[in-house]
């Protein structure tokens, strides 16, 4: 198959349009990252989303509809605050995890009784999705456990052959998947970080409860809580930000070595570290637009990438950090005493 990367118009709409009812896939831009779409009714399609990832069958999927779309078809609303919450933050990246109506493939809930459900804040998404007038099933448009894509580029280099079209809605500006809100309680639950924070839902609705992490034996409720995600092809290390002189003496001796190591942190701390680096930016939502962008830079420059973890202050490091500690494994000595030394 010849993939194709086309701007978004009438004559690429419509081609999209036939290629998903006809239970095909199209990867389509966010303000997030670019994802893979199928039509979310057909069993055909999301099976095939999942054979062209690699992706564990138990991880459920985000349904994406334009801003427009009667969402109430397809789940029920069990709380007032959940309109709060669509006011204040839909579009955007927020998805909100409801108890469905039985309206989609149970390929895409993983046979769960809830439904993940979004509404991207991005124009040419919701040109796309509004042209369609359908529920699109669409998870990051990348290899299971790579790095997300956020050009057209990145989703060209890890799904050519696999898809017939990539929509070009340019990069994309949020930089990391939407927060995942889960509203069947009383009090709404943070199921993955992302840009809309703790903070800016207990605003709008006065509570918020979290989690992130689940235990091997638990069922896996949303995307990106459970699985090994965004990592890329090349060696990772993430250092604490007092560990900088050990993460310099790291990069010194695998240059002495003949190795590529490069950096990557947040601009406050970058003029302590000699070396090739890349940069991620100061503010915590500028870094949440450049990670992806600059670990996909990094696996084609390093063969380490040598990541510090980034303290911004802002409510948005706890999504970055969410995606940077599982895209870089923690610094531990006695993986490189053959570069560093006995202890």
């Amino acid at each position: 198959m010849n993939t194709k990367i086309l701007k978004i118009n009438d004559n690429s709409l419509k081609l999209s349009k036939n290629i998903i009812e006809s239970n095909e896939l199209v990867a389509m831009p966010t303000e997030t990252v670019y994802g893979l779409g199928g039509l979310a009714t057909s069993d055909v399609a999301v099976e095939k989303i999942f054979k062209a990832k690699g992706r564990p069958s138990d991880n459920p999927l985000i349904v994406h509809v334009h801003k427009d779309y009667d969402f109430t078809k397809l789940v029920y609303v069990d709380h007032d605050y959940v309109y709060d919450l669509i006011n204040a933050f839909m579009p955007g990246p927020l998805t909100l995890v409801m108890r469905h109506k039985g309206a989609v493939s149970k390929l895409v809930t993983c046979n769960l009784d809830t439904l993940a459900i979004r509404v991207p804040d991005h124009e040419g998404c919701q040109e796309f999705l509004k042209y369609l007038d359908l529920p699109i099933a669409a998870p990051s448009a990348n290899v299971s456990k790579h790095t997300s894509p956020v050009t057209a580029e990145h989703v060209y280099d890890d799904l050519n052959g696999k898809i017939e079209v990539i929509l070009d809605g340019g990069k994309c500006k949020g930089g990391i998947e939407s927060t995942v809100l889960d509203v069947t309680k009383q009090v709404p639950v943070i199921l993955r970080s992302g840009l809309v924070t703790a903070e800016m839902i207990k605003r709008v609705v006065g509570a918020c409860e979290y989690v992130d992490n689940m235990a091997d034996s638990e069922v896996v409720r949303s995307p990106g809580m459970k699985y090994v995600h965004y990592t890329p092809k090349c060696n990772t290390v993430l250092f604490e930000r007092n560990e900088l002189p050990l993460a310099q003496e790291l990069y010194d001796k695998l240059l002495a070595k003949g190795k590529v190591p490069v950096f990557m942190c947040d601009d406050k701390v970058s003029h302590k570290l000699c070396g090739e680096k890349l940069q991620l930016g100061v503010s915590g939502e500028e870094i949440a637009s450049n990670l992806y962008y600059k670990l996909l830079e990094g696996e084609k420059i390093a063969d380490y990438l040598i990541a510090i973890k980034i303290n911004t202050g802002s409510e948005v490091d706890v999504g970055v950090m969410n995606r940077l500690s599982k895209a870089c494994k923690p610094f531990k000595r006695e993986d490189y005493i053959d570069i560093l030394g006995e202890l």
